[in-house]
């Protein structure tokens, strides 16, 4: 039977429940639960950062009902990357420029930002994991070094699950992907009801001071906001995985219009609650708020918030992973990756190499250790994306004004997305001018070495066909249905 008939390829096994959870796994990590103090230090006042928290909501929705037209006008998985390819990509006037953006966005994503990502945060799952057990196995006793090298450990180990999950099957992430949903939920619902709790019981002191301190000035406002839009990263990555989402066209909207609501109230209200228990100063000068709230809130039940952190951090690494793998492999499809990563393998439908790949480089961040710079300085370039994705937008509107849409926004919201997205790739470059972005330009410029040889030149060693032999026979996997056609395509043209 020839690889067409068998019809090899991503599957759509994503509905609605999964879509929403895939965006609520993503976007509550463990800062909401460790770090949400920023926003309040900036802000000045309970008043103003609850403000924050509500106008960032509202902007990560405008973005994120952005990207669900994007989607409907191309329903290909790869987020910016495929939309940048589709406005920009295809030009045959500039066959060197046009598809740059579109690698140097996979470059960065897939080689760089996303496994540093997920290391970081699965140090931080390893840290709250191990918390419960500190009396029980005497880990408080270790030495700094020998606790350092414990974390290390249950990061590899979990590493190497949340690896196996990926590649062995799409039904197991969707199964897992719901509980963790619900569970990070549930306990971010412990947060609010704790503070109620504490509300009830008449602890409204802190919540008196209002508006008082609110701090106008215009970096101050700035740097509030954008902390405050960090927390909310993540509303995009349905579109990430679109060709595995049953009824694009209507699950993706509905999916963005459930789950970014909810995580803005949840949000508002977890903050709510710490400033109940929190006075201001305690809050912003707490190495763990979610920690600091337990132990004066939650009681015997303080142990609940190590473990909601853990949950997210594993949730949130798992569904990172299998977003960036499904750019990997588009990306692989466009000939702008090694071919085999947009292989899949013959009956579990997943592009086993591409997840391969994206847990050999986690490890090497992982072992690599403090990777915290790399993070603050690359990641202000996904903001850059955003604004790259909704320039394709405003182009396509035009460029592909044939094209029905299921879903549209008004012309308004690509705009406000991209102003938010130059403000926040230019205030960290004015608040602290530094040359440690020029990393940035760095991971640019790597980009840019590989994309002349082996993309536009197409470059390709010998040896690469027998790598490409032992791939396949190693991670039994072939070339999906779509590629084959759309090779076939391009040679009848």
């Amino acid at each position: 039977m020839g690889t067409e008939e068998r019809n090899v390829g991503l599957r759509r096994e994503m509905g609605l429940i999964a879509a929403v959870n895939v965006i609520l796994n993503v976007m509550i990590g463990s800062g909401i639960f460790i770090s949400p103090q920023d926003a309040l230090k900036y802000s000045g006042s309970i008043g103003a950062c609850l403000i924050v928290w509500l106008i960032c909501g509202i902007i990560s929705l405008v973005g994120a009902l952005c990207f669900a037209e994007l989607g409907s006008v191309v329903p290909k998985s790869g987020a910016e990357y495929a939309y940048l390819m589709e406005a920009f990509g295809r030009n045959r006037k500039s066959r060197f420029l046009g598809p740059l953006p579109a690698f140097v966005c996979a470059w960065i994503y897939v080689m760089i930002l996303r496994p540093a990502e997920i290391a970081i945060i699965l140090l931080t799952f390893s840290e709250y994991s191990i918390q419960p057990f500190d009396s029980l196995l005497g880990l408080s006793n270790l030495s700094p070094e020998s606790n350092s090298n414990l974390i290390k450990i249950v990061a590899f180990l979990t590493l190497g699950i949340i690896t196996y999950i990926n590649i062995s099957s799409v039904k197991l992430y969707v199964k897992l992907n719901n509980i963790f949903g619900a569970a990070k939920v549930f306990a971010c619902f412990v947060v609010i009801f704790g503070g109620l709790y504490q509300l009830a019981m008449g602890n409204t002191e802190n919540l008196k001071s209002g508006f008082t301190g609110t701090n106008l000035k215009f970096g101050a406002v700035a740097l509030a906001f954008y902390n405050g839009l960090w927390s909310f990263d993540g509303w995009s990555s349905v579109t990430t995985i679109t060709e595995e989402i049953k009824s694009p066209q209507k699950n993706i909207p509905r999916s963005i219009l459930i789950a970014v609501p909810l995580v803005t109230l949840l949000y508002v209200f977890m903050n709510v609650s710490y400033m109940i228990v929190l006075d201001k100063y305690e809050m912003i000068n707490a190495v763990a708020v979610g920690i600091s709230f337990a132990e004066k809130a939650l009681g015997p039940f303080a142990f609940l918030i190590p473990l909601g952190v853990a949950l997210s951090t594993f949730g949130c690494a798992l569904s990172i992973q299998f977003g960036v793998t499904r750019l990997c492999f588009v990306a692989g499809r466009e000939g702008h990756m090694l071919e085999p990563l947009s292989y899949i393998h013959v009956t579990k439908s997943t592009p086993s190499p591409a997840v391969f790949l994206q847990g050999i480089l986690s490890i090497i961040f992982l072992t690599v250790g403090d990777i915290s710079a790399l993070i603050e300085f690359a990641s202000f370039l996904i903001w850059f994306f955003y604004g790259a994705a909704c320039v394709c937008l405003l182009v396509m509107r035009r460029t592909h004004a044939h094209v029905e849409r299921s879903y549209k926004v008004p012309i308004l919201l690509p705009i406000i997305t991209l102003i938010v997205s130059v403000f926040l790739v230019i205030t960290p470059l004015i608040d602290n001018p530094s040359l440690k972005y020029l990393s940035a330009l760095g991971f640019i410029f790597s980009g840019i070495l590989v994309y002349a040889p082996f993309v536009y030149y197409k470059k390709r060693p010998q040896f690469m066909d027998s790598i490409t032999h032992y791939i396949q026979l190693f991670f039994m996997v072939v070339p999906s249905t779509s590629e084959i056609e759309e090779n076939n395509n391009e040679k009848l043209h």
